[in-house]
């Protein structure tokens, strides 16, 4: 428990929010809903289904989560497009290219962030690297680098200043995928032309809210083709023909909303932007810590709060398992990540799972 104890009160606060949680090692797969995430969705479907529909509720949760979501990456809500899935967003950023641009990737980088730019056609060129490696292999024919801040099959964080700069010296756009960060890891989106999150999560939120934060000088570039009635300036102006005013900030990119998702990722981001992103960040990193030391693995050159290491047959992942553990693997490798929710007791467990 000493991880528990060693936490700061708001830290212990946040856990009281979470009925669940023990043995749960599996934010990187999804995340589990709070009190009053839980409460929020099931008010509302009592409230749907006694014919008490409420859309004004609905738009109020979308507008809240916007906002609520660019507090936690430093940017006004102005800036923000929401949507329902991160490929959405890579794929309005591709249809933004120049015929033939250079697109640089990691090798092994989530297909999300990769499938939009190679099947955009128009002769847009795909390029991988090893992630570690990235910033040195961005040349003057790259027109963008598009990476995930930290990677879903290994936990590992990028050296993002490092890729930034270098995209910089060839005036080249950075489009980052922070699904697998915020939530734990700080991520300023002013450092970048794009930061995606899907908020299901790190950030404890249903499936189905998205975000997309962006640069002025790429909000530029972009067409708004995926425009629908709730890319106008006033939505419930927008439903009919095409004489219709889109908003004149990020909100022109947004996609119809998942309204019922929404109603319940209010409250989760609210939970997160009340934390103080450094002591979340030194709460699920310590963890990671505490398990890689116990189980003898090396620490990574920058912390992450995923743990994974080789595991082809899968034993590992069948002894945490059976232990009652949540865990998963990806890649051949078993993975395990230690969040808000989690404690020293989680590390204690896991370790004894598997022998360590």
């Amino acid at each position: 428990m000493s991880a528990l104890l060693d936490s700061s009160p708001a830290i212990r606060a946040a856990q009281r929010e979470f009925t669940g949680g023990r043995d749960y090692l599996a934010a990187c797969t999804a995340g589990l809903p709070s009190r009053g995430t839980r409460a929020a969705i099931i008010a509302d479907l009592d409230a749907s289904a006694a014919g008490r529909v409420d859309l004004a509720g609905y738009c109020a949760a979308v507008e809240r989560s916007r906002a609520l979501f660019g507090s936690l990456v430093g940017v006004g809500a102005e800036r923000v497009a929401i949507g329902s899935q991160t490929s959405v967003a890579a794929g309005l950023i591709a249809a933004s290219l120049a015929d033939g641009a250079e697109v640089l990737v990691p090798d092994g980088e989530f297909s999300s962030m990769v499938l939009p730019f190679q099947h955009v056609g128009r002769g847009i060129r795909v390029r991988t690297a090893p992630l570690g490696d990235l910033a040195a292999h961005v040349r003057p024919a790259t027109a963008l680098v598009a990476f995930s801040i930290v990677q879903s099959a290994t936990g590992e964080v990028a050296d993002a200043a490092a890729i930034v700069a270098a995209a910089a010296r060839v005036d080249a756009l950075t489009v980052c995928d922070a699904t697998q960060a915020i939530g734990w890891l700080p991520v300023a989106a002013s450092d970048y032309d794009a930061v995606l999150c899907h908020a299901y999560k790190w950030l404890c939120a249903p499936r189905g809210v998205a975000f997309l934060a962006l640069s002025t000088r790429l909000t530029a570039r972009l067409a708004p083709i995926h425009a629908g009635w709730y890319a106008g300036d006033d939505p419930w102006s927008s439903c009919y023909g095409g004489d219709v005013e889109l908003a004149a900030d990020a909100r022109r990119f947004d996609v119809s909303p998942a309204w019922q998702a929404f109603v319940g990722a209010a409250p989760a981001l609210e939970l997160f932007a009340a934390l103080d992103p450094a002591e979340l960040y030194t709460h699920t990193t310590g963890l990671a810590a505490t398990f890689r030391a116990g189980m003898g693995l090396p620490e990574p050159a920058r912390a992450s709060a995923i743990v994974t290491w080789d595991d082809p047959d899968g034993c590992d992942l069948a002894r945490l398992t059976a232990a009652g553990i949540t865990a998963s693997g990806r890649a051949g490798r078993a993975r395990v990540a230690f969040h808000l929710f989690n404690d020293g007791d989680d590390v204690d467990l896991a370790l004894a799972a598997l022998g360590g």
